[in-house]
């Protein structure tokens, strides 16, 4: 009986250890579950304060860093804070919110854009009538009276039409004005006509055709893109130094209009946003050209995507910038030998110079002696009589088809009978005598806005 009342105690005390050990193990787990808990709810609360914070920065910073940078390329757009605690669906959705604000702000922007460009082409349309009233105005006002403010007038009108004409553009509209097929070098001329310093703009025509022109759905085009970018070297550039033009002609590429000025440059930045916007982009919008806008290179642009022009700028060889306007060659025609064109347009200049006259010896001088050739097949000098004074011959005639004056000759025949007339309306009282330069200096007091880039 004693064994098995010794075998119960040890069943009792088995039972007893494995009691005792499977509740220390239940404590020891409770307490493991209690800590890994414990550690759960804080690891939840730093991803809730992260994603917090990342929230916090999204609305503060990256979606206005994001509406900044479609219009600064440039402007840097921040990421997540801290990564690693975000989880990837957050992150993901954090990504997405990004891409959604900036998506309807571009999409806003380009409403309020069409918005603001329907309202302009309406305006524009109204001002360029009423514009081209005045000038209809002005012009018949010159036939009536000999007053040189009609002139100014009508240079200002001018250039307020020039003006409107842009913004049209711009806003994607017609120019509003029709042409025959014109003289190219005559495009050039009206393009001179309207920039406020056009008396600085020298053009040189080295056409080989002189009455190559360009057809008439194209003229007045060209004619805007110029002026816009004379207007561009005229304000970039200081108001002593001339701004040239050379009017070339190429065999299968059309024609080139080169405008050189000696301004002031661009840096790289500038000049790679005015290749972008001479390239003709697919939509540029009216917030992005600046304040004031600048709108020369966008409208050039835009003439050029509708009219198949190129336009390209570098650096000029005279310090300031360079632009290249190029034509194509469908674009061109050569008009009809009845078709006269302006007497202020520049003539070709000739590729080798004109041969001199061969001087007319005098009555009592004694035939010279054809020159003697050297040995080395070159000319050699031959000695000229001297002619009495008396003797001089009176100038030839020029031949026929030959080209009596220079534009430079011109233009100075054109200031002098400027100036005499002036001087004596002055005399007569009637306006003030000019200045010493000769200039009436029409775009010397407005239109000081001609910063086109």
């Amino acid at each position: 009986m004693a064994w098995i009342v010794a075998v119960i105690a040890v069943i009792a005390a088995v039972a007893a250890t494995a009691r005792s050990y499977r509740a220390e193990r239940s404590e020891q787990l409770a307490v493991a579950h209690a800590e890994l808990a414990e550690r759960q709810a804080k690891a939840a609360e730093a991803r809730t304060a992260a994603l917090v914070d990342e929230i916090r920065q999204l609305a503060r910073k990256r979606i206005p860093a994001a509406a900044l940078a479609l219009s600064h390329p440039s402007a840097q757009v921040p990421g997540l804070r801290e990564a690693a605690e975000v989880d990837g669906g957050a992150a993901r959705l954090l990504t997405e919110a990004v891409q959604a604000a900036r998506t309807a702000v571009m999409e806003e922007r380009q409403r309020v854009d069409a918005a603001a460009r329907a309202a302009m082409r309406g305006t524009s349309a109204k001002i360029q009538s009423l514009l081209n009233q005045s000038q209809q105005l002005l012009h018949e006002l010159q036939h009536e009276y000999d007053d040189p403010r009609i002139l100014q007038l009508d240079f200002r009108n001018e250039l307020a039409l020039r003006r409107t004409q842009s913004t049209a553009v711009l806003c994607d509209a017609w120019p509003g004005l029709a042409r025959q097929n014109s003289p190219l070098v005559e495009i050039v001329l009206g393009a001179q006509s309207r920039v406020a310093g056009y008396e600085r703009i020298k053009v040189a025509n080295h056409l080989r055709d002189e009455r190559l022109g360009l057809v008439a759905r194209a003229a007045e085009p060209l004619a805007i893109a110029l002026a816009e970018l004379l207007a561009n070297a005229t304000a970039y550039s200081h108001p002593d130094t001339d701004v040239q033009v050379t009017v070339q002609q190429s065999g299968g590429r059309g024609a080139f209009l080169v405008v050189d000025d000696a301004g002031i440059g661009m840096d790289d930045d500038a000049l790679d946003r005015a290749r972008a916007l001479l390239a003709g982009p697919a939509e540029v919008l009216l917030t992005e050209l600046g304040d004031p806008p600048q709108t020369g290179f966008a409208v050039v642009g835009r003439l050029v995507v509708q009219y198949g022009f190129h336009c390209h700028i570098e650096a000029s060889p005279f310090g300031g910038m360079r632009t290249i306007l190029r034509v194509p060659a469908h674009l061109l025609t050569v008009l009809e030998e009845d078709h006269s064109l302006s007497a202020l347009a520049p003539a070709p200049v000739s590729a080798t110079p004109a041969p001199e006259r061969p001087a007319v010896p005098a009555p009592s001088a004694r035939p010279e002696p054809a020159p003697v050739e050297a040995p080395t097949g070159l000319p050699t000098r031959r000695r000229r009589a001297p002619r009495p004074a008396a003797a001089t011959p009176a100038p030839a005639a020029p031949a026929a088809g030959q080209v009596s004056r220079t534009p430079e000759q011109a233009e100075s025949s054109w200031a002098a009978l400027q100036q005499g007339t002036l001087i004596g309306r002055s005399v007569a009282g009637r306006v003030p005598a000019p200045d010493a330069d000769g200039h009436d200096h029409l775009g010397d007091q407005d239109d000081q806005g001609d910063d086109e880039k």
